[in-house]
């Protein structure tokens, strides 16, 4: 008898990869002119957003696609990529077995702080992943305040003040 060890990530992985199947065919649309008997899945490409020192990253999965068929917009310091999979077969009632990958079209939206630099953005597509890095806004520098007190110009930085106010 072989002891096997219970392994509770795997597990919980499992039931999520379960919830996850389950929830895509519940918002799968039955696709049109065939009785319903197979769907039309949803495509929302998997994204991943990073930040390095210098940049917030944005990697975009879009296999089957090229960046003539990708679209990415800056719309008030909202950026927005959005484009079209075609699907790859007729719509016939017979000849596919099974019929797993999504098409359609798509779009995903990221806010990005204010400040952001749009002639900074740059984007690259290569083997399937979109790349667009976005420079991080520049910090706002404290400012110092020259403030005259009883004829003695007194220089204030940002610093808190502690003392208690003369009245």
């Amino acid at each position: 008898m072989a002891l096997i060890r219970w392994e509770p990530v795997r597990e919980l992985q499992t039931m999520q990869t379960e919830m996850n199947r389950l929830f895509n065919t519940f918002f799968d649309a039955p696709a049109p002119g065939n009785g319903g008997q197979t769907t039309l899945r949803r495509w929302i490409p998997a994204m991943d957003v990073v930040e390095t020192d210098d940049h917030f990253v944005l990697r975009a999965d879009l296999p089957g696609l090229n960046e003539g068929d990708v679209n990415i917009e800056l719309d008030d310091n909202v950026l927005t990529i959005s484009g079209e999979r075609k699907a790859e077969h007729e719509q016939r009632n017979e000849g596919f077995y099974r019929v797993e990958r999504a098409s359609g079209s798509f779009s995903r939206s990221l806010t990005l702080p204010e400040g952001v630099d749009a002639e900074g953005i740059q984007a690259s597509f290569d083997s399937g992943v979109l790349e667009v890095r976005v420079p991080k806004p520049e910090q706002q520098k404290p400012r110092k305040v020259q403030i005259s007190v009883g004829g003695t110009a007194k220089t204030i930085e940002g610093a808190e003040n502690t003392e208690s106010p003369a009245g």
